[in-house]
């Protein structure tokens, strides 16, 4: 059975008690979401189309105990897909994110072309240093430096000393593991797989270093933040949880994560969503001392470059400004917030160490001072966001160069 057919049975079941003809599944871009009023506008074959939502009105992939909760996920120029009572009523049955065909490609135009503003302008945050963008200073630390500062450099290196092979019940053993995981959406566990392609080929490294795929599609910031939400959140880290057994690990061993996260179709403007992202992120990590009680370190990415995008799943500037959430979480921590406390010496342990882990963000074919750049090949021809097998390698490439060359990294991720 296709995938397509297989969500279409799907929806079928959810949706369509009375089995609505397939038809009757229609798929458009969502142009205004009036909750208060229970109205929904989407663009459907060119043409705006009113509904109405109701208290039955079924929401996938969603949970929450009204409507406002069930569609927070919705935004503006997404795709979603709808279910009407019945031919040409008014009144829907269900709706969803994403297309028929499986999909969630919000905003995507019918002639393919990029969908972001020109980036020309932008430079890469390590690059910005002092100078400001729309009134925020750029580098990767405090005072616009991309160095870690002293104490936070320190603090790094003592735990990184500490990270050892450990068994199941976590436990230092000779022969145990060192887990790393990512965590995140389909971006990052497209560029999980290009890093595990890289750990292949790679020499001199940690036997006991294992690392584990935790990144799954559609699983974005907003949607992993609770593990304990009976929705998505429970969903995601249920699956974590089989992965970690597939690999035959625990959540014992897990001592570092890389996290790649961020939302479907911002649309918040700037630094509103920056801000919501960067929340977000902080209750995640928030999870990691009781769920994974000896992870010490945590490296965070922003997004790559989406100037080539084609749809509004993450277009430019959006994805060049979640670097900004990642520098205000780890400088939030630097700062000595005490709800991300890594140390035990100064009360209650809330997340681990958190630092930058490789940049990924680059403007397009313009070389960073480093030479790192994208080309339209580097991403998937349908939506431009998503990595091509030649984009993952390229991130693969980037994180293996991090792991192999980090002065936090290399005491545990290389052999001793």
């Amino acid at each position: 059975m296709t995938r397509t057919l297989v969500r279409s049975v799907l929806l079928a079941v959810l949706f369509l008690p009375s089995l609505l003809p397939a038809q009757e599944i229609l798929s458009g871009t969502l142009k205004k979401l009036d909750i208060p009023g229970k109205k929904v506008t989407v663009e459907i074959d060119g043409k705006q189309r009113e509904f109405k939502l109701t208290d039955d009105t079924r929401v996938l992939n969603s949970s929450g105990k009204d409507l406002a909760e069930k569609l927070k996920d919705f935004r503006e120029r997404s795709a979603i897909m709808v279910a009407p009572v019945a031919r040409d009523s008014k009144e829907l049955r269900g709706i969803a994110l994403g297309n028929r065909g499986g999909g969630n490609q919000p905003g995507r135009k019918n002639d393919g072309k990029p969908v972001s503003p020109d980036t020309k302008s932008l430079k890469p945050l390590n690059e910005l240093g002092r100078e400001k963008y729309q009134g925020f200073e750029g580098g990767f630390y405090p005072e616009g430096r991309n160095e870690r500062p002293k104490d936070h450099e320190a603090a790094g290196l003592k735990l990184a000393k500490q990270v050892q092979p450990l068994n199941a019940q976590g436990k230092p053993d000779p022969n145990g593991k060192i887990v790393l995981m990512s965590v995140g959406m389909s971006n990052t566990s497209q560029s999980s797989d290009g890093f595990r392609a890289e750990l292949r080929d790679a020499s001199n490294l940690n036997p006991h270093v294992q690392f584990v795929n935790g990144a799954q599609g559609t699983m974005t910031a907003a949607a992993i933040q609770d593990p304990d939400d009976d929705g998505r959140g429970k969903q995601y880290w249920d699956t974590v949880d089989q992965r970690l057994k597939q690999a035959g690990v625990t959540r014992e061993q897990v001592q570092v994560l890389w996290i790649k996260q961020a939302d479907a179709g911002p649309n918040q403007g700037f630094p509103k969503y920056a801000q919501t992202l960067q929340a977000e992120l902080a209750r995640i990590v928030q999870i990691f001392p009781s769920r994974f009680p000896n992870a010490k370190l945590v490296y965070l990415s922003s997004r790559t470059y989406g100037g080539y995008a084609t749809t509004g799943l993450n277009p430019e500037p959006y994805a060049f400004e979640s670097a900004f959430s990642v520098k205000w979480l780890i400088e939030q921590q630097i700062s000595g917030d005490k709800s991300l406390n890594f140390d035990p010496a100064r009360g209650e342990v809330k997340a681990p160490w958190l630092s930058w882990g490789p940049y990924l963000w680059a403007n397009g074919s313009t070389k960073r001072e480093d030479g790192f750049a994208y080309e339209p090949g580097d991403f998937t021809p349908n939506d431009g966001t998503h990595q091509s097998p030649a984009g993952q390698r390229k991130v693969g490439q980037l994180l293996l160069k991090f792991f192999e060359s980090d002065s936090t990294t290399k005491p545990w991720f290389m052999q001793p």
